[in-house]
């Protein structure tokens, strides 16, 4: 009798009975009962008999050989349970089925399958969010692919995991299968995205020393609000929930509280699944500050005494985990650098709970001794090698530190080239040796931009701009840009090599035209067209210089028939020819809104090799900027002050044109016009004794100086938004009258034209600014008051600008 194994599970056919209803009947009155003749019982044969063939039925796209290559069973083996069993759930397993069943007839074992289907194509309908190629990425199914249920199940999840990186958390994906002809099927994902999951509220538990106002400035996940429809700092993700615990440990480890801990950091969906509630509980301890200070040293010709003066710290300041490191590193990289490639730097610290003081002991020693042996290159596939390995900071055979595989990660990084960037180390062939892997992902480094705004020196504008970083793989920086504005017109053909020659030289050319029509501030416009050639080269991290010719063909024309003699002295063509250098020296932690360090420039520029300008002007500024991150408990405060000074002297019968002199104002002395401080005189005066405008022009002066002090501060609730307040106080002075010719003597009529506020005293203005990282670009505004001024000097009280030309 056959045999039937379904699912993983066989049932034995029962043998009839052997009477005439199939079982046994009772007598019937009036009817003689006759005894039932014996019959044999018929049996299935026994399991364990050899089975003779496989027999394959109901495949049509699956070939017979490879359904019997995924069977445990093969003829010759006995009709075992658990072969059987194990056969039945492996050809399950292939996914390649709809049904499988096992059946035995006499020695032979029929396998009977239905095949899934085809799938003919996959349709995403109601998604914007996300769009049909990152989903087609994640799931697993594809077209002329076998379908199957569990693969259905399992891209159902994986879409709603794209949603839930997208914090639409209330998403929901519904499959739908649309049978076709030929066992084929289309497979459609019903999408409903749903709003975006948002952060509702957002509570800390077990804080006392700092409010649940102060720590939501620190953590980056922000409670939903209005104002932050361009941010995305109220979206719900389980990752910054772990970041936020690590900036809370940092914080409190920054503020002195050693023994800080995070108990629990959840994320709790409302019931209606439009909403988080994240909850941070907290174990804040004791607050530590700083007592005893001391170096231990066993590094030879090293001693403590000689490194104790390189302690940044001070006794009685709170403890800062992160300015303890900090001037660890510093030690380590003074001595590295003094050389000592091995030397390392580890702070350890002894608590006193009692009196909640820290002792601070700078351990010096020499770490193991490991020297370069290979440096990999790995995915460049656009970058050219050697333009990777100048960067590194180690070549082969180099000592190698574990600094130089942090530094070269972020070398690479900074130049901006690749996606990833990994620096892995392997052993290499002898134990003090090692090799260094560079792994890197490229990403595209052109640049195309097209944009405008506002700015008070040009007006309205626009921009187009079209750039490579890396031209050709070589490194090479190539671009152009073009400004068109209502007081300006400017293109620039640039080219920068950053290793000129293959070494430490940056050099570089800029082909440039410029028309400036500032008639507002000035009684004449001003046309440029020349070249610059330069080049700049490091002396070491902080110190560096640059060169720079410039030749410049320039002429001045449109001045008014009433502008004032100087001006009009300026009409007609000149000649630059300028060599210029500047000497930098730099400890600034970034360039784009520093922090803390600060920032000495030296510079100089003769003119006078070739053309028809003669002068001599040289120039210094300087910048310091203090952090008030202990004071005000973030990174987000901080006090900058700044200074600068300038002389120009003319040599061997210049033009002493007053386009080359200083101006003050504007950028460099807000609350004041461009220009509006300094020298300046009147229109001439027409028959009637009035001159034909009113416009005072601005002649410029010989030397100036300017100083600034600035307090950058977050603004509550608009910080997530990017944008960041301050407040400034600004000074300075100009005079010198610089002219081609004189007319300030009586004897000079009837040119005689006096010139107002050729003085040194300091013009004074405060006021308060935003800066606005916007989705369209950089946007200041600063309101500047004057607080002094001289009796001409053009004031503006607010000065902003939108767009890059700012």
């Amino acid at each position: 009798m056959p045999l039937f194994w379904t699912a993983g599970a066989y049932a034995q056919e029962e043998a009839a009975q052997n009477t005439p209803f199939g079982g046994d009947m009772a007598p019937m009155d009036g009817v003689e009962q006759q005894q039932a003749p014996e019959v044999e019982t018929i049996r299935p044969p026994p399991l364990e008999d050899p089975i003779e063939a496989v027999d394959i039925k109901g495949n049509s796209r699956i070939e017979t050989s490879t359904i019997l290559s995924y069977m445990v069973v093969q003829p010759g083996d006995r009709f075992n349970q658990d072969l059987l069993d194990r056969s039945l759930k492996t050809l399950y397993a292939t996914g390649l089925f709809h049904d499988v069943t096992l059946k035995r007839v006499g020695n032979v074992l029929e396998v009977h399958v239905v095949e899934n289907p085809i799938v003919n194509r996959i349709v995403f309908e109601g998604n914007h969010a996300a769009k049909d190629e990152d989903l087609t990425k994640v799931i697993s199914l594809r077209p002329r692919a076998v379908y199957s249920p569990q693969g259905i199940a399992a891209d159902r999840t994986k879409i709603l995991g794209v949603y839930a990186e997208k914090a639409r958390y209330a998403a929901t994906v519904t499959p739908q299968i649309i049978r076709l002809a030929h066992n084929r099927v289309d497979v459609i994902f019903h999408i409903n995205e749903a709003q975006k999951t948002l952060i509702k509220k957002v509570t800390f538990v077990g804080n006392h020393a700092f409010s649940s106002a102060a720590l939501a400035g620190v953590v980056s996940s922000k409670e939903t609000a209005w104002y932050r429809f361009f941010a995305s700092s109220d979206q719900y993700s389980p990752e910054r929930i772990k970041y936020d615990a690590e900036l809370l440990h940092r914080f409190y480890l920054k503020n002195g509280f050693v023994d800080f801990q995070i108990k629990n950091a959840t994320g709790e969906l409302s019931a209606d699944r439009k909403s988080f509630y994240i909850t941070y509980t907290m174990e804040e301890g004791p607050r530590y500050r700083l007592n005893k200070m001391d170096v231990r040293s066993s590094l030879r010709h090293v001693s403590a005494e000689s490194m104790r003066k390189y302690i940044s710290l001070f006794h009685g300041q709170w403890y800062d985990g992160s300015a303890i490191q900090h001037n660890a590193t510093d030690m380590q990289e003074m001595l590295q650098g003094k050389g000592y490639p091995f030397a390392m730097v580890h702070p350890e610290i002894a608590r006193n709970p009692e009196k909640r003081t820290v002792n601070l002991l700078f351990d010096i020693s020499e770490g193991p001794r490991m020297y370069v042996e290979r440096i990999d290159i790995n995915g460049n596939t656009i970058t050219e090698d050697k333009v990777i390995r100048r960067q590194l900071p180690m070549a082969e055979g180099d000592p190698y530190t574990p600094l130089d595989r942090k530094y070269s990660k972020l070398i690479l990084e900074d130049l901006g080239f690749f996606k990833t960037v990994s620096i892995d180390q392997t052993p290499g062939s002898a134990p003090d040796k090692v090799n260094i892997s560079a792994d890197v992902v490229e990403k595209p480094t052109g640049e195309f931009s097209l944009g405008g705004g506002y700015s008070t020196d040009a007006g309205v504008l626009g921009n187009l701009g079209l750039k490579q970083h890396n031209l050709l793989g070589t490194g090479i920086d190539a671009g152009f840009t073009g400004t068109a504005a209502y007081y300006e017109d400017q293109a620039d053909i640039s080219l920068t090599d950053p290793y000129f020659l293959n070494r430490n030289l940056v050099a570089g050319i800029d082909l440039f035209g410029i028309q400036n029509r500032y008639m507002t501030y000035q009684s004449y416009s001003e046309a440029r067209i020349g070249m610059t050639l330069r080049m700049g080269y490091s002396y070491n991290n902080h110190l560096s210089q640059s060169w720079s010719y410039t030749l410049t063909d320039r002429d001045i024309g449109d001045t008014w028939s009433d502008s004032s003699y100087y001006v009009q002295d300026q009409n007609g063509w000149s000649l630059l020819s300028q060599l210029s250098t500047t000497l930098t020296y730099d400890t600034r932690d970034r360039r784009q809104q520093p922090h803390k360090g600060f920032v000495i420039r030296v510079g100089g520029d003769f003119a006078g090799i070739g053309g028809n300008e003669r002068y001599l002007r040289g120039k210094v500024d300087a910048a310091y900027y203090i952090p008030l991150d202990s004071i005000m408990g973030n990174h987000d405060w901080t006090v900058s002050f700044r200074a600068g000074a300038g002389d120009i002297m003319n040599w061997g019968g210049g033009r002493s044109d007053i386009i080359d002199n200083f101006y003050l104002g504007g950028n460099s002395l807000r609350g004041f016009m461009d220009g509006g401080v300094g020298p300046r005189s009147y229109a001439i005066p027409a028959r009637d004794g009035n001159p034909m405008h009113s416009q005072q022009d601005f002649l410029g002066g010989r030397f100036m100086y300017t100083a600034s002090a600035q307090v950058d501060f977050p603004i509550p609730f608009a910080s997530a938004m990017g944008i960041k307040g301050r407040y400034f106080v600004d000074m300075g002075g100009l005079d010198g009258l610089r002219v081609r010719r004189r007319y300030t003597s009586m004897k000079d009529w009837p040119k005689y034209t006096p010139v107002y506020d050729d003085t040194l005293t300091p013009v004074v203005s405060t006021g308060v600014g935003i800066a606005w990282k916007s989705p369209f670009g950089l946007v200041n505004i600063d309101l500047g008051v004057p607080l002094h001024k001289g009796t001409n000097d053009r004031t503006q009280l607010l000065r902003f600008g939108f767009g890059q030309q700012f």
